[in-house]
């Protein structure tokens, strides 16, 4: 597995130089910023990427205001709420798009969300106080007790919301298995152990952020 500095000159030599490539590294928020955040636009921004995957990302884009309308704005104590009464009107509710399943994932997010409100203050504090070294610990978190939160799915919920994080995209990947960090995407335990274990060793090389060290090893293969 090479030095973080060496892949960090293969990505400055695909990207125009050492300036160039910084200023294509993006910013993780603070854990106060996550903090500020308000439990129902972790719920919001949940469902849209649990909508958005599979699915044209700008057709839920274009109709997000009729999502937030008919969930009340993604409050978390209505949201859990749900009765079969209202998931009958949501799925005729052409205001949103009309996946039962994923509808349902709405409420059950509300639910997981409440606890992690419950047990750590808000949604945000949880979120803001877990370890970038234990990062595969918060995604399985989000696939063992949210709903259609694992893979991709839940790491881009992470990184949108600004949460530290990696993302393990195609380029991701390919780097890190160009590294004998993994043979193929990963799947299992084992595998995802020693992704979080690469990265924490770019971490301590570095002193860059999860966010930071996934977007320089994307930009060394894209």
């Amino acid at each position: 597995m090479r030095n973080f500095e060496e892949i960090y000159a293969i990505a400055a030599g695909r990207h125009g130089g050492f300036e160039a490539l910084e200023a294509k590294i993006p910013k993780s928020a603070t854990p106060a910023e996550l903090a500020a955040i308000a439990d129902d636009r972790w719920l919001a921004d949940m469902t849209k990427r649990i909508f958005q995957a599979g699915f044209n990302w700008q057709v839920i884009e274009n109709k997000w205001d009729g999502f937030e309308a008919a969930f009340d704005g993604f409050d978390i104590g209505r949201c859990s709420m749900l009765s079969d009464e209202d998931f009958d009107r949501l799925v005729a509710d052409k205001r949103v798009v009309r996946n039962g399943v994923k509808l349902r994932s709405v409420q059950e997010n509300a639910v997981f969300l409440s606890a992690l409100a419950r047990e750590h203050g808000s949604a945000g504090k949880a979120f803001a106080e877990w370890p970038s070294t234990d990062y595969i610990g918060l995604l399985d978190l989000l696939k063992s007790r949210g709903s259609r939160l694992g893979g991709n799915t839940g790491q881009y919920f992470l990184r949108h919301m600004g949460k530290d994080s990696f993302v393990l995209s195609r380029d991701v990947t390919a780097r890190l298995i160009a590294e004998g960090v993994i043979d193929k995407p990963p799947s299992s335990k084992r595998a995802m152990a020693a992704v979080q274990g690469a990265f924490n060793t770019w971490m301590e090389q570095s002193g860059r952020d999860l966010t930071a060290i996934s977007r320089v090893l994307a930009m060394s293969i894209g």
